[in-house]
């Protein structure tokens, strides 16, 4: 897939929030079934292995629904999406981490997440 401009990742993202919504959920869920299923681990409402096998393939959905729009999956816990751009002819990657409101800070591909600065809101950044 092709690199987004600052408007079509904001959109994207939009479009994305409801998936986000939900693997934030479904990753707490999975998580609270794990640790029940542990030798001495306290008994859930969701469920036991059965459910924790349902949320672990929710999950792997959830990602490739992300991933297939041209969108990359960094972190899981917290939820970090990158999504390829170029900004004044630099190779970035527009950042969104799970707590953002919107989609606001950029890194250069080749500093990582250590390298992240906010988008301009005015001029060439989208």
């Amino acid at each position: 897939m092709g690199l987004f401009t600052v408007a079509e990742a904001r959109d994207e993202l939009t479009r994305l929030r409801p998936v986000l919504d939900e693997l934030v959920r479904v990753r707490a869920d999975a998580a609270e079934l794990a640790a029940s299923l542990r030798p001495g681990g306290r008994a859930t409402e969701l469920g036991g292995l059965p459910e924790w096998k349902a949320a672990q393939a929710r999950l792997d959905d959830l990602m490739m629904t992300v991933q297939r729009t041209g969108a990359e999956l960094k972190g899981f816990a917290p939820l970090l999406v990158d999504f390829p751009a170029e900004l004044d002819g630099t190779d970035v990657l527009l950042c969104w981490l799970e707590g953002d409101r919107d989609l606001g800070w950029y890194h250069r591909a080749d500093l990582g997440f250590a390298g992240r600065r906010p988008l301009k809101t005015t001029g060439g950044a989208g």
